[in-house]
């Protein structure tokens, strides 16, 4: 499924409702438990990588913290499939603006890795990992 959302203008959660960049759904057990049995695979893995390959590992501990989200998300009653919803929902839907902040940084920063080539020192990275493993360990107690 491909989404177009341009001149949507700034996703804020009743942009994303009113764009099917996420829905409201019945809450999914198996899949929240898939989600976070996933995320903790790809904290593993990200543990286990050495240093010197700083941003697959941020890549990888993004990835775990945006399935991490997706389960809130999902024990909410929301399927979402935007990561800037992410943003919203966190904001808005759960009422964690300083965390919708914080997860809209890292997912601009992921992006910057992923689609335009940044590069990221190794301490740099150490600290980058440290936050948003601070940060899933905050989502998971809202689980």
């Amino acid at each position: 499924m491909v989404f177009y959302w341009e001149g949507v203008g700034n996703l804020d959660w009743t942009n994303c409702m009113k764009t099917a960049l996420s829905k409201e759904i019945t809450s999914d057990k198996n899949l929240i438990v898939s989600l976070l049995s996933s995320a903790e695979k790809k904290i593993t893995a990200e543990a286990i990588l050495p240093e010197d390959l700083s941003e697959p590992k941020i890549s990888l501990i993004y990835d775990a913290l945006r399935a991490i989200l997706e389960a809130l998300a999902l024990k909410k009653g929301f399927k979402i499939y935007n990561h800037e919803c992410y943003t919203a929902f966190l904001k808005e839907v759960m009422d964690e603006s300083q965390l919708g902040d914080k997860f809209d940084e890292y997912r601009k920063l992921r992006n910057a890795i992923n689609y335009y080539g940044k590069q990221i020192k190794q301490d740099e990275a150490k600290e980058l990992i440290k936050g948003i493993k601070k940060l899933i360990k905050i989502l998971k107690k809202k689980l």
